[in-house]
């Protein structure tokens, strides 16, 4: 009798549960993400969007997410997938909360899932190679070998363009991505692909045969990618994250942080560059190597500075007197022990450690603004960085971050700032512009060595396909 009376006393309990969490209040999306703390994204693996750096991931879709995990509180749990059609399935299934992926908002994809405010807008441009007619319109596109991504917004334009040109024939690749088909541009095995602007130019500086013929499409949006769903709770903090964060000019310090060193980039000048990493930096690749990592310096920074400073000619002098591979001055010089500033070993021995002790002086710098300011230091030294970081603490900005002490370094050629700081009058806008360069150069170089690698393993000399100059 007992365990009848058991029995009824558990089923009862158990009824009694389910009818309170029945009666119990859902929880919203927003709520859910909270109490679990964790943001579920799904990204791809792009030069714009997210990639492995130096300094760890890396990204401006990286840091946006991040931004806004960082706004409700909660840790990002982030998963890449480059194929498009399946990153938007997995924000139609509800696998991942938002896709941040660089999505341009087009009115197809639209039907599946609903975009966030613009971040920022793009135009989709052809791409072709040197030596070839430059295509000056849609018709000089037709009986030609065009390949885009799949599912991409390329493809969507190119479906509207075939209302008006039915002879106009590509094809789709699901297989892969934007910046592979700009290689195969530049190997000719292809004749035009299209790209999104923002693509296109941080890849052109890699392949000097690239051109852009013409803008596809009009100005285009990048955005978020959510779920359609009766909950707007999420969509709607997302809405307010990006309207703070606009309002507040950070998405404008990021944008610049990930694009300001390309905007006025010297695309003519990357032929003799590559030129250059083929018959000069053999000579030279070891001593980068040592003096990098005796001053645990990354090796491929080192060179693109002394490429910056002398075009890696040992023998190279400004009018000012400062001579050699890496520029040194003589009171530097003489400080590192550098008793010839011309010899390439002592020179490059004597950068390196110059370079590191003016890292130290930024203890407390989150890369890779850190790199950043100490590069501006090299350049225009020290003291004059730690007044553009002063100005820029006065004007509201903040002095940790590159994209704000490169907007307070040019006043200080202006008598009006400079009186007002230790040091004085500086060439300001020079450390700038120094700057942007060794990014590019570091990344071409960075770049061709990685590239070098795939193709042979097998000697420590590396073979590079030579440039078409």
């Amino acid at each position: 009798m007992s365990k009848n009376i058991f029995a009824v006393f558990i089923t009862v309990l158990t009824v009694a549960t389910l009818l309170l969490n029945a009666c119990a209040p859902q929880l919203t999306q927003l709520e859910q993400v909270r109490q679990d703390g964790e943001l579920r994204v799904v990204t791809r693996e792009s030069p714009t969007t997210y990639y492995s750096s130096p300094y760890g991931n890396a990204g401006l879709e990286y840091e946006l997410i991040n931004a806004f995990a960082d706004y409700l509180g909660v840790k990002t749990s982030i998963k890449t997938d480059n194929n498009i059609d399946r990153i938007l399935s997995k924000i139609e299934s509800g696998k991942a909360h938002i896709a941040a992926a660089g999505l341009t908002i087009t009115e197809g994809r639209k039907q599946r899932v609903r975009f966030t405010p613009a971040y920022q807008h793009i135009t989709q441009q052809v791409i072709y190679r040197t030596g070839v007619p430059k295509p000056e319109s849609i018709e000089d596109l037709i009986n030609s070998h065009i390949e885009v991504s799949s599912n991409s917004s390329h493809a969507e334009t190119l479906h509207e363009l075939q209302q008006e040109w039915p002879e106009l024939t590509w094809d789709e690749n699901a297989q892969i991505k934007s910046t592979e088909l700009m290689n195969m541009v530049a190997e000719q095995l292809i004749d035009f692909t299209i790209v999104n602007s923002n693509e296109a130019a941080l890849q052109r500086r890699y392949h000097p045969e690239l051109r852009v013929a013409f803008d596809i499409s009009d100005a285009l949006g990048l955005a978020w990618a959510m779920q359609k769903t009766g909950d707007n709770s999420l969509y709607n903090e997302a809405v307010k994250f990006f309207n703070t964060y606009k309002e507040e000019g950070k998405l404008d310090l990021l944008l610049a942080k990930h694009y300001g060193h390309i905007r006025k980039y010297n695309y003519a000048g990357t032929p003799t560059y590559l030129r250059h990493i083929k018959q000069r930096m053999t000579r030279y690749q070891s001593m980068f190597e040592e003096a990098a990592n005796r001053n645990n310096i990354d090796w491929y920074l080192l060179a693109a500075i002394s490429y910056q400073e002398s075009n890696w000619d040992p023998h190279a002098i400004s009018p000012t007197g400062v001579r050699g591979i890496m520029m040194l001055t003589q009171s530097t010089a003489k400080q590192l022990g550098v008793t010839k500033r011309t010899d390439v070993k002592q020179s490059i021995d004597g950068g390196a450690r110059y370079l590191s002790s003016l890292y130290d002086r930024f203890d407390g710098v989150a890369e890779p603004d850190r790199t950043w300011l100490t590069l501006a230091s090299y350049n225009v030294g020290f003291g004059h960085v730690k007044d553009a970081r002063m100005l820029t603490e006065q004007r509201g900005g903040n002095p940790n971050q590159w994209a704000d002490v490169k907007e307070s370094l040019p006043l200080l050629r202006q008598r009006k700032w400079y009186k007002k700081t230790q040091y004085g009058y500086a060439r300001g806008h020079e450390p700038v512009r120094y700057v942007e360069n060794i990014r590019s150069y570091y990344d071409i170089l960075r770049w061709q060595y990685e590239m070098a690698e795939e193709r042979t393993s097998s000697t420590n000399t590396l073979a590079f396909n030579s440039p078409v100059l």
